[in-house]
Parts: structure tokens; C-alpha cells; sequence
């Protein structure tokens, strides 16, 4: 067989997605717009919280530098 079946298919997987629009959860666009309680928000961690040590042992090499 040739190629033309799996074009075919390609081409009607392609305008499904193209023409498909799933339904739209417009009160979870808005809380995430409006910047409403969310999980996500409370577990970010400030850059003080930092747990790598502030000098690199391979800094040296890092360079570039021989």
C-alpha cells in the first residue's frame, strides 16, 4: 500500500484538532486571573530558602579557564 491512507489520516486527525474546542472552565480562568486562593501559591519557596551552598567547588573549572 501506499502512503496515501496515512495521509488521509494525518489530514483528518489534524482538522480534528484543529476545529475541536473543549469546553472552557471559565470560573478556573477567572480565579487564576484574579489570582485567587490557590495550592500553587503557598508552596513556592523565597530565595533565601536556597539549599545549594553558595560556593562551587567547580567554579574553578567552570571558568574556561586551564
Amino acid at each position: 500500500m501506499g502512503r496515501g491512507r496515512a495521509k488521509a489520516k494525518q489530514t483528518k486527525v489534524a482538522r480534528e484538532l484543529k476545529y475541536y474546542s473543549p469546553e472552557t472552565d471559565l470560573e478556573a480562568l477567572a480565579r487564576e486571573l484574579h489570582g485567587g486562593n490557590t495550592r500553587q501559591g503557598t508552596s513556592r519557596r523565597s530565595d533565601d530558602d536556597s539549599t545549594e551552598p553558595d560556593d562551587d567547588p567547580y567554579q574553578e573549572w567552570a571558568s574556561g579557564q586551564d
